[in-house]
């Protein structure tokens, strides 16, 4: 591993177990995550970064010994000195080599399918599932054989108060790279240069979810990956509405 690469893996280390204890994260069934082979990980999308899955990956490099592959933009190949600090983190840009060696080893692979289009909402939408019908994830669960970890929770949502739809606002005036514009308040301020508010995260682990791994399920069929899909967002919208408090 190189130096930046070793670097970028320590900064992201020390800074999550810093939120860790910020935001008093805990984490509810973690046991699944820890039982042999890879896994799919798909996550809801908090606001406006998802950081509670940024900690739960350094949950399970203390028990695992790795960073969990998170699929990370493209622009990591393409921005130099970029492709070393996706190393570091363990970050895929694509389904090419790196992923599937990450799978042959054992290693979980983490998704957030609803993307921006979920964590750059309004405080108007809040903890509920916005996947649209974004199926890649599940298209990559078929191709590696890899059970689906549903994964939500609480707090997440509450750590900045959402002002705009940043997704679309993002759209309407062309950002680069498809980025959200959004405008957000946190405990200091004005989001990026404020932070967020110290509220309690706590993650909920659901059990794999394997519809799709039954003998033969059709790829190809649209209304069969469909089908899954709502399974899906269905479990993790039950972990949402779960991890609420009473």
């Amino acid at each position: 591993m190189t130096v930046t690469a070793t670097a970028a893996r320590a900064a992201w280390l020390t800074t999550f177990r810093l939120l860790q204890r910020y935001h008093r994260y805990e984490v509810v069934n973690l046991e699944p995550l820890l039982r042999p082979g890879a896994k799919l990980l798909v996550g809801y999308h908090g606001r406006p970064l998802a950081v509670d899955l940024c900690m739960l990956t350094v949950t399970l490099h203390d028990r695992l010994g790795y960073l969990p592959h998170g699929i990370a933009h493209g622009a990591f190949d393409r921005i130099p000195g970029m492709r070393q600090v996706a190393d570091g983190l363990g970050f895929v840009t694509s389904d090419g080599p790196l992923l599937a060696e990450a799978v042959k080893k054992g290693e979980h692979v983490l998704v957030q399918p609803g993307g921006t289009r979920e964590g750059c909402r309004d405080f108007r939408h809040r903890y509920r599932v916005d996947w649209g019908e974004r199926l890649g994830y599940l298209r990559l669960a078929v191709r590696y054989g890899l059970p689906i970890v549903p994964i939500a929770g609480h707090g997440m949502d509450d750590a900045y108060v959402g002002l705009n739809d940043g997704y679309a606002w993002g759209k309407r005036v062309g950002m680069p790279g498809r980025l959200p514009l959004w405008l957000g308040v946190g405990a200091t301020g004005l989001w990026p240069l404020s932070l967020p508010f110290p509220v309690k995260m706590i993650q909920w682990i659901g059990e794999p979810l394997t519809t799709h791994l039954a003998p033969g399920f059709d790829a190809a069929d649209r209304e069969a990956l469909l089908k899954v899909h709502r399974e899906v967002t269905g479990a993790v919208q039950g972990l949402l509405d779960a991890a609420r408090p009473s």
